[in-house]
């Protein structure tokens, strides 16, 4: 009886033991599937990092051709807006060289249409004078015209012969630019009358130039150089009266000062002086003016 209950005892031992050797196999195998299967996941996961890797070296590639084109169109692009631009400003330059020669031209084309249409005027001879002679019943009546009237032995008096008149026309048929260079040409040369005289000619022909005010200086500039600087400062004056928004003002109002200088007119000299310094500060001439006035400065005063 003992052996029976020993022998049953020792079967539900074993039994009880041989289930949790089972259980413990069962996992093992299910825990080595898994790691099994998260190798192979594993795997797959670096074979689509490298594809990714791959993409991405494409793409880079791909970034970096299309960046070197852009940067490569860009600068082709800036190339031609400069081209562009140097063009367009050497056209404006054209435009305005152009104009600058219509206007000339304008005034050429007016000169001489004045010019054309005085002709008529001045060619034309004037009417012979009508000569009274004594008449019968003591009346005067007109001398016959023709040879007979001053032929030898009469006692009609001969007409007077009056001389066709010489056509000049406004300024002499001459364009603004030949006159104004006729007479800066008579001025490099030292011929200072008539430099006056061509200058004064140009103002009273074209006063509405742009060079009436350079002609006024200049003939300041031609008195001063001939010594009369009396007329030299009037010159001077005129160009500040006449044109005081030319460009020519500063430099008369400084040889006004040097005018007045020479004639021993100190105190006028430095007024015209201080004129520059104050109203052109940034011109060339105050600084000349500055100097010179320091120098009168240093005088006594009349």
């Amino acid at each position: 009886m003992t052996r029976i209950v020993i022998g049953a005892l020792t079967g539900v031992l074993l039994v009880g033991l041989a289930q949790p050797a089972h259980a413990a196999n069962r996992e093992h195998q299910q825990l080595m599937a898994d790691i099994r299967m998260l190798q192979e996941q594993s795997q797959q996961l670096q074979l689509v990092l490298v594809s990714l890797a791959d993409t991405l070296k494409t793409l880079n590639a791909k970034l970096d051709d299309q960046s070197s084109t852009s940067r490569k169109q860009f600068a082709d692009q800036k190339l031609l807006i400069d081209n562009l631009s140097s063009d367009l400003r050497v056209v404006r330059e054209r435009v305005d060289e152009n104009n600058t020669r219509v206007g000339t031209l304008g005034q050429e084309l007016t000169s001489l249409r004045d010019a054309v249409n005085t002709l008529p005027s001045q060619l034309m001879p004037p009417p012979a004078p009508v000569t009274m002679i004594p008449g019968p019943g003591g009346t005067m009546v007109p001398a016959p015209a023709g040879p007979a009237a001053g032929a030898p032995g009469t006692a009609g008096p001969t007409a007077p012969v009056t001389a066709a008149p010489v056509p000049t026309g406004p300024a002499g048929g001459l364009s603004p630019q030949r006159m104004f260079d006729t007479a800066q040409a008579d001025y490099a040369a030292g011929q200072w009358p008539l430099a006056i005289s061509g200058f004064e000619q140009f103002i009273r022909s074209f006063p509405t130039s742009d060079k009436s005010d350079d002609a006024q200086f200049y003939i300041g500039e031609s008195y001063q150089l001939d010594g009369k600087f009396k007329e030299a400062v009037g010159a001077y004056e005129q160009v500040i009266a006449d044109y005081p928004s030319g460009d020519r003002v500063p430099q008369a109002l400084y040889k006004r000062g040097v005018a007045l200088s020479l004639l021993g007119e100190n105190d006028r000299a430095r007024e015209s002086f201080q004129q520059v310094i104050r109203n052109y500060p940034q011109s060339e001439v105050a600084v000349l003016a500055k100097q010179v006035l320091d120098g009168l400065n240093r005088r006594p005063r009349d």
